[in-house]
């Protein structure tokens, strides 16, 4: 495969996502497998945005290169008002913005404000990056970023 080919079928892969998200009545552009995600990544089609607390970023890991707009900040996780702005002045309202969390919950609702904030093309990561808790309370178990084996560091 080219790598023109290979850029079409992620913008493809990328156009169904958007399609689902149309006829599921989402008010954002998607949910996008962690696969995807990376592929869309590493081969600049998408912007990958973190929007975990800064704690979490250092403690548990993060995907190298990934930009950070924190949805929430402290133990309590005072939610950011500041959050469409700061994610403005990151990446633009058009790019096409992934955005990753730590179970794909925290960067739905971060999805939802961004969309309704004029963002155009902004995709909620699915599984995020630990996945959720199994029945012995731990994650990354069965899904997330992480256990599909997608790159990432830890400071």
């Amino acid at each position: 495969m080219t790598l023109a080919s290979e850029s079409s079928s992620l913008a493809d892969s990328l156009e169904l996502v958007r399609t689902v998200a149309l006829a599921t009545g989402l008010p954002y552009a998607g949910g996008v497998p962690p696969k995807l995600a990376w592929d869309l990544f590493s081969a600049g089609e998408a912007l990958l945005v973190d929007v975990r607390t800064t704690e979490e970023r250092k403690f548990v890991g993060h995907v190298p290169g990934s930009l950070h707009v924190a949805w929430a900040s402290g133990t309590n996780l005072t939610r950011n008002p500041r959050f469409a702005r700061e994610l403005e002045a990151k990446v633009g309202k058009h790019a096409n913005i992934l955005l990753l969390c730590r179970s794909g919950k925290r960067s739905v609702l971060a999805a939802e404000v961004a969309a309704k904030a004029g963002f155009t093309r902004v995709f909620n990561v699915l599984e995020g990056f630990e996945g959720e808790i199994d029945e012995q309370q731990h994650r990354g178990g069965g899904d997330g970023w992480r256990w599909h084996g997608l790159p990432w560091v830890q400071d």
